[in-house]
């Protein structure tokens, strides 16, 4: 079956020649168009209100925001290509500012919140920005490290130097608009030590991405998307707030992920589309199944049933009764308005991405890099395949695997690095000449440094990085990712990372395994003193175990280190991978 065609910009071509001269808009021009067509629709909203009530802005409002602190940009010195730092919580006010930024024709720094305060003065010095905007928490650190930058405020407490009250009454000749080739963004990747490495990302890039992904996926300006990963990251940049952006959709910012503020926002949001990585969706879907199994395996393999049905019509005739037969479920959930869920940061269990296909949510999985802007896949809802991270977006871009002699079994998948090539590819890393040109192959494709396989629709199998590649003793390849995917619905595991470890064979696959809560709770122990019990090791060692069943000999787990603290984690929840030897 094929994948339906569309133009998703179809909406925006009355505007070209008016609004906008070039291949794609820039985001002010965007902005203009959007606030032309959807001006009285609600835009921004948060629940910062008093009691944590619901505020919201249109996009009229929003844009006379933009402008006014666009304005007071350039009154106060800012030229074209300057840029201006960003960092705080997800908000409205760090939404203006992103955007004001390129009315003013700078260039925006956005900064991950959570990292230590020399982390994030590390990024200052390296991009050096002419203004920065920060939440209070970290604004007396710049003030006292960087001295010679104005530092203004995301949060109204500081009343004179918050970024709504920021204005300039005169007359001021604003400075030349920006084009769509400008560098919009320079997103730093992880790794903030050092030299830290800057994703230089034009408008071109951001908004060429924003309309062909939708050639996947179709969104509409009555949508409300949930933006609860950090804004500053690529993945929630652009699919909760420049997509939406583009068709006038709501944008409800999320702060936190604690359960009852979740479910507030979701509930009071009224959210149709949310974006998500593994752990928050497995953490959602553990909670329904908990209430499902409560009611008795009667009642729960009545459920089941039902859901096996639900799924069965979905895929075989596109239609999903789910909605209608869990809608008490998905009522006690708070998720019942969601229309569609997206998945990224990595490959989500198989079991839950049909779960929540048979209650009736549309839920799909993407990829993509900070360097491409980001999404290079994505699955069709009327055409998905839960083990894909989805099809890619030809004709607009060109997706091919390379170098599958080098890191194939024989015999096996055709897996190899994955490499792209579209409108969407980064300009290059802030001033890294050399690092650059080593992401791209001679034929000018860049190299994801992801490996895995294509099926003959276009549709990417994910494997795992390039450089976790575990070589066993006997020659094969083993890939840590798939290995780690596998424990996704074992409750007793937290947190797990796979690695190689030198034995007088070989490489052998280690697993490094830090335990849930619950664990300790079961057991009614405490984990200060129990993290190394016998009777912890012998709960996860059982559940290595059942995954080791499933695997083939050689990439079986041959020794399980238990952990006494967490792993150190990005804040979209990935456990930064540096434990290796």
């Amino acid at each position: 079956m094929g994948v339906k065609k569309r133009i998703p910009w179809a909406g925006i071509e009355s505007y070209r020649g008016k609004v906008f001269t070039g291949e794609w808009p820039t985001f002010p021009e965007l902005i203009e168009i959007s606030v032309d067509r959807f001006g009285e629709r609600p835009c921004f909203t948060d629940f910062e209100g008093p009691g944590e009530s619901k505020n919201t802005i249109t996009y009229n409002q929003m844009y006379q925001k933009v402008q006014q602190l666009a304005k007071w940009m350039v009154a106060s010195g800012i030229k074209k290509g300057d840029r201006i730092a960003v960092t705080g919580k997800n908000s409205p006010e760090w939404a203006v500012t992103y955007l004001a930024t390129f009315f003013a024709g700078g260039i925006v720094i956005p900064i991950d919140n959570g990292l230590h305060e020399a982390e994030a003065g590390n990024l200052i010095k390296t991009s050096s920005p002419k203004i920065i905007f920060s939440d209070d928490e970290k604004k007396g650190y710049f003030r006292n490290t960087f001295a010679e930058i104005p530092v203004y405020s995301l949060q109204p407490k500081e009343t004179e130097n918050y970024v709504y009250n920021l204005k300039f009454d005169g007359e001021v000749e604003m400075n030349e608009p920006v084009k769509e080739d400008d560098t919009a963004a320079i997103l730093f990747t992880s790794g903030t030590t050092g030299i830290p490495k800057g994703v230089m990302l034009s408008h071109k890039n951001l908004i060429s991405d924003c309309f062909i992904a939708q050639t996947n996926l179709d969104i509409y300006h009555t949508d409300v998307f949930y933006a609860l990963l950090p804004i500053h990251h690529g993945y929630t940049m652009q699919a909760a707030f420049i997509c939406p952006l583009s068709v006038g959709a709501e944008i409800v910012f999320g702060k936190s992920m604690a359960v009852t503020r979740l479910m507030k926002e979701l509930r009071e949001g009224k959210i149709t589309i949310m974006l998500g990585v593994p752990l928050l969706y497995n953490k959602l879907m553990a909670g329904i199944t908990k209430g499902i199994e409560s009611k008795g395996p009667f009642v729960a393999g009545i459920i089941n049933a039902l859901g096996g049905i639900s799924y069965f019509c979905k895929k075989a005739f596109h239609f999903n009764p789910g909605k209608k037969l869990f809608k008490a479920v998905l009522m006690q959930a708070n998720i019942y308005t969601l229309r569609v869920a997206i998945c990224g940061g990595g490959p989500l269990s198989s079991d839950v991405f049909k779960k929540y296909n048979e209650m009736g949510i549309d839920f799909i999985q993407g990829y993509g890099l900070t360097e491409t802007a980001p999404i290079i896949t994505l699955n069709p809802v009327e055409h998905f395949k839960i083990e894909s991270v989805g099809r890619d977006f030809s004709p607009y871009e060109e997706m091919k695997i390379i170098d599958i002699e080098k890191y194939s079994t024989p015999g096996e998948r055709p897996i190899g690095e994955i490499v792209v090539k579209g409108p969407m590819v980064m300009q290059g890393y802030y001033n890294m000449p050399e690092e650059t040109a080593k992401m791209f192959t001679e034929d000018g494709f860049f190299k994801t440094g992801d490996l895995g396989w294509m099926d003959s629709e276009h549709y990417v199998m994910l494997c795992g990085r390039a450089k976790n590649l575990i070589v066993t003793g006997g020659g094969k390849n083993v890939y840590p990712e798939e290995i780690e995917d596998a424990f996704q619905m074992f409750s007793n595991i937290q947190q797990i990372v796979v690695q190689g470890y030198d034995t007088e064979r070989g490489e052998e696959i280690e697993a490094l395994i830090y335990p849930a809560d619950s664990v300790f709770e079961a057991l009614g122990m405490k984990r200060e003193s129990a993290w190394n019990s016998k009777e912890v090791s012998e709960l996860i060692k059982a559940d290595v175990a059942s995954v080791n069943k499933n695997l083939q000999p050689y990439a079986r787990i041959t020794r399980t280190t238990i952990l006494e603290n967490p792993l150190a984690q990005t804040t979209t929840m990935k456990v930064k991978r540096n434990y290796k030897k």
